[in-house]
Formats: C-alpha cells, sequence, structure tokens
C-alpha cells in the first residue's frame, strides 16, 4: 500500500478518482488549494485505489495523508 500526501497545508477542491478505480503514475488524484494556487496532487505509484481519506472542502495539514493506493 502506498499513501498519496498532501504536500502542504491547504483546501480539498476536487477528489478525480473514485475507490476501486485503477490509476497511473503521475495522474492526478486529488486538486487542492493552497496559497490562493490550485495544486494538483498525483499518484506516486501505479495501482488500485483502495481508499480516500478526504473529502472536497476539507482542510487538511501538511503531509496529511489523502488516499491509499494498492
Amino acid at each position: 500500500m502506498t499513501t498519496v500526501i498532501a504536500p502542504m497545508v491547504g483546501k480539498i477542491l476536487d477528489i478525480q478518482v473514485k475507490t476501486g478505480q485503477k490509476v497511473a503514475e503521475d495522474d492526478t488524484v486529488i486538486v487542492m488549494e493552497a496559497m490562493k494556487m490550485e495544486i494538483p496532487v498525483v499518484a506516486p505509484v501505479g495501482g488500485t485505489v483502495q481508499e480516500i481519506k478526504v473529502t472536497p472542502g476539507q482542510m487538511v495539514d501538511a503531509e496529511q495523508v489523502l488516499a491509499v493506493i494498492g
């Protein structure tokens, strides 16, 4: 299992995958807003999305786990 983590403090704008969906390395998983910019958070590895741990509008901390890819 590999985790997708927030690169910085920010707000979740959009979740672009669903649980069970296959993703490739560098696919955008989540879009977050930080410092008035949209930041795409990409999959560090290819695999299947096992769990999404955030919801749109949620504030997250730096290095918080956003999703799990297996």
